[in-house]
């Protein structure tokens, strides 16, 4: 019972992942339909009933476009792990306030940027201005796609009948 489901708005757009026993409560509630089926089965004491692997709601839930959340993860790939002062691309990275936040500088997207460890310790607790460092590009909260989400449950595995529900699965996951 530890198998998941990709759960499907009423216009098929993917919504969620959810445990196996959630989406039989759904489909036996006659909240949802089942869509695919996997290789899993569960056994009762009469009957033997394939696993749903993606299942679609019957009715249509609205959703808010969704926002990156503020991670150390999320900031370097949004800076494609390149050090914002030097372009030095590594896995070795730091993260910098742009404004220091002992100069009242806040701990968002906006002022925040990677930087290698060499370029963070020679900017120190200076503006770039101050400390002569010019930024390779001004940071921004990244922009996602209605599929973040996916980002967000897969942790690298998944039921390959979700390829067709959601775009560059395969990207997303790894």
């Amino acid at each position: 019972m530890n198998t998941r489901v990709l759960v499907l708005n009423q216009n098929f757009e993917p919504l969620n992942v959810c445990p196996v026993r959630r989406a039989f409560s759904l489909v036996g509630d006659g909240k949802a339909e089942v869509i695919e089926t996997g290789t899993a089965v569960v056994h009762t004491s009469s009957a033997l009933y394939p696993c749903p692997s993606v299942i679609r709601l019957l009715y249509l839930i609205k959703r808010v476009h969704p926002v990156a959340k503020l991670t150390r993860r999320e900031l370097f790939l949004r800076d494609n792990y390149t050090c914002q002062y030097c372009g030095k691309q590594s896995r070795d990275l730091t993260i910098d306030h742009v404004i220091p936040r002992h100069r009242g500088g806040p701990h968002r997207w906006e002022n925040l940027v990677s930087a290698c460890k060499t370029c963070n310790h020679r900017k120190g607790g200076r503006s770039p201005k101050e400390a002569h460092m010019a930024l390779l590009s001004e940071p921004r909260q990244p922009r996602v796609s209605r599929y973040y989400w996916v980002h967000q449950h897969l942790h690298g595995s998944y039921d390959p009948s979700w390829n067709k529900f959601i775009p560059d699965i395969e990207r997303l996951s790894g």
